[in-house]
């Protein structure tokens, strides 16, 4: 059965080029009314340019499609609310948000300012909090939702000279585990996706060896993550070069004590450090009471 967006309005955020474009796109062609956001800035989110936003939404319209440009900016509250008000305003509900905006300022962490790495959490982190709590309380007052949050590779495993990019990107699972808990009841959804792509932020990278791996074959995840039929909530979803997958915390079973010395750490750190038989768990229903229950036990004896 084809997945439809039919009636469904999306919000698409940084979706003047690469994976947004790609997102927007994607939602548009299964029949989603979408807000395309775009400031049009450089890589390091300097100027406005609402071409790209418009080139994209002229697009959608041939294919025979229904969008409309935006040029707010996510890094503010009122930019957020914006973005939201512009979905309502053009078709009257709000049914899907995908943060995708990016910025980057690399270089060093010895020589990164505080204002560069403000600049970055501002689009990625904040960003994502101004867009969501301007859609999340619509969300849950109609009853449905789906929040997806870009994610990177960056923010699981880091990287050198990104510092504040994987800082970013590292803290939106955070949120969006907690938004998926708090939307839990009231069919709201929150999930990040792990994509990779040939984008400009990929410039400057010796990526002759790569297979194909352009948006395109990502954009299908969020085809799926934001769908009715998607159920799923609190889970990291990997997509890159056509490989689909999921990523999770894991631990160690680890080794309880009932007292410690720093020596004893050292001592049983390769038993502190086993990976066979890892302890998995999810965010939903319950990963945080699971965690320190699983912890309570060993000290119970159990």
């Amino acid at each position: 059965m084809e997945l439809r967006f039919d009636g469904r309005v999306a919000v698409v955020s940084g979706a003047g080029g690469g994976l947004g474009r790609a997102y927007a796109l994607e939602l548009a062609a299964r029949g989603a009314k979408v807000v395309v956001n775009d400031l049009g800035t450089s890589r390091r989110g300097e100027g406005v340019d609402l071409g790209p936003a418009e080139q994209v939404v002229t697009e959608i319209r041939a294919a025979g499609g229904e969008a409309v440009a935006n040029g707010d900016t996510v890094a503010t509250r009122e930019g957020g609310a914006a973005m939201v008000a512009a979905a309502l305003d053009a078709f009257g509900r709000i049914d899907v948000v995908v943060h995708n905006a990016t910025i980057n300022r690399s270089g060093p962490f010895r020589d990164l300012t505080f204002e560069d790495f403000a600049a970055v959490l501002d689009v990625h982190l904040f960003g994502a909090f101004h867009l969501a709590k301007a859609a999340f309380p619509r969300m849950c007052d109609q009853g449905y939702g789906r929040i997806v949050l870009v994610s990177s590779i960056a923010g699981l495993y880091g990287d050198r000279n990104i510092a504040a990019y994987a800082t970013g990107k590292g803290a939106v699972i955070g949120l969006a585990n907690a938004l998926a808990h708090e939307g839990a009841e009231f069919g709201v959804t929150a999930n990040c996706i792990v994509p990779v792509a040939e984008t400009r932020l990929a410039e400057g990278r010796d990526n002759s060896g790569f297979p194909p791996w352009g948006p395109d074959l990502v954009a299908p995840a969020i085809g799926w993550l934001a769908h009715e039929r998607c159920t799923t909530s609190g889970e990291l979803f990997v997509a890159v070069a056509g490989r689909m997958a999921k990523a999770w915390v894991s631990e160690t079973r680890g080794v309880f004590q009932p007292h410690w010395t720093a020596e004893e750490v050292a001592a049983r750190m390769a038993e502190i450090s086993d990976r066979i038989d890892p302890l998995v768990l999810s965010p939903l229903p319950r990963g945080f009471y699971d965690h320190l229950g699983q912890s309570f036990e060993m000290a119970r004896g159990g």
